[in-house]
């Protein structure tokens, strides 16, 4: 039961890390491209890292405090990180790109900005 249960924290989190890159390439703005990347990464990353730590647990009987801190720092920094990041743009003047503006993958933030005037 438990083997499945690292199954499923496995490719749950493998999932959300596709999802998450698919996103950063998909989405048009800085924002979107944040939410994207904060919200899928931080269960991604924490999915897959609960699942090691229960499969370091079934198979050598351990529980290493090393993942259990990564998985807690991931967990109490990317949000952090994300509004920070955020911040610094809306401060910056980039504004979200309006749904009928569609920006092309290879424009930078500084092509943004002069798309947006």
């Amino acid at each position: 039961m438990l083997n499945i249960l690292i199954a499923f924290l496995l490719l749950s989190g493998t999932f959300f890390l596709v999802s998450s890159s698919i996103g950063v390439i998909r989405f048009s703005d800085v924002y979107a491209r944040l939410h994207a990347t904060t919200k899928a990464a931080t269960l991604g990353i924490s999915g897959l890292l609960i699942g090691v730590c229960l499969f370091m647990h079934v198979e050598h009987k351990t529980l290493s405090g090393q993942l259990l801190l990564a998985i807690v720092f991931v967990l109490l920094t990317a949000p952090v990180a994300a509004h920070m990041i955020s911040k610094a743009a809306h401060q910056a003047g980039i504004k979200p790109v309006a749904k009928d503006k569609k920006v092309k993958f290879n424009k930078t933030i500084q092509k943004q900005k002069q798309y947006q005037k």
